[in-house]
């Protein structure tokens, strides 16, 4: 006893003869099978397969940035010179955690770095060195240790020696690894006030007096 079941090859829908279609137990003998009449008003076309939906280009994900140095965290590169030909450049890459340090248009240091975590971001833009101090501790955050700091704003934020763990984890400010935080402190300056020139006072003058003549009397002879 065997089940029938007919399929069209080539054809991804399944098809029978009417006398198939449904399909029944049937006893296998040795007589030739007989071929079942085959009604062709009955037989219906294939229904074509309706095309799928286009679908949306899947919109892909931009690739993480990476650093192109083999550095790890902690690491750096320093160009010891005896001087520099212009005033430095620094430039801090957030997304990466690196700090580049350009002497005109040469690269003199590169550095891995820990900048401000997500709900503490370090701020983007253009610095200057407000304050240095080689031994600082924060105000802010129970006199947490800041070796060779080098503050960016008057709000906290600032270059210093640090932990590295190899993403951001600061509460704002660049750390440095210290032997590059030392380095860095060694040969920037910091901004010069700005001075306004202060007012002379104009110098005194005696004022002149002027006496008119006493017209002369004639002297009366007695």
């Amino acid at each position: 006893m065997r089940s029938i079941t007919c399929f069209l090859a080539g054809l991804g829908i399944a098809m029978a003869s009417p006398a198939l279609a449904q399909t029944q137990d049937a006893t296998v003998s040795d007589a030739p099978a007989q071929e079942a009449p085959t009604d062709a008003a009955k037989v219906t076309e294939p229904v074509a397969e309706k095309p799928e939906a286009a679908k949306p280009p899947v919109a892909k994900k931009p690739a993480k940035k990476e650093p192109v140095d083999s550095l790890k965290p902690g690491q750096y590169i320093w160009e010891k010179r005896a001087y520099n030909a212009t005033d430095l450049r620094i430039i801090a890459v957030l997304d990466i955690q690196r700090l580049y340090v350009f002497d005109g248009d040469t690269l003199v240091g590169v550095s891995t770095i820990s900048a401000g975590k997500k709900d503490k971001p370090t701020p983007t833009g253009t610095f200057e060195i407000l304050q240095k101090n080689i031994d600082h501790k924060s105000n802010l955050y129970s006199n947490a240790p800041m070796p060779y700091m080098q503050r960016l704003t008057w709000d906290g934020i600032a270059l210093h020696a640090g932990h590295i763990p190899g993403y951001p984890a600061s509460h704002g400010c660049v750390r440095l690894p210290l032997p590059f935080a030392k380095a860095l402190y060694s040969v920037t300056k910091m901004k010069q006030p700005e001075t306004t020139p202060t007012p002379q006072p104009e110098p005194e003058t005696e004022p002149k007096l002027e006496v008119e003549p006493v017209a002369d009397v004639p002297t009366q002879m007695g």
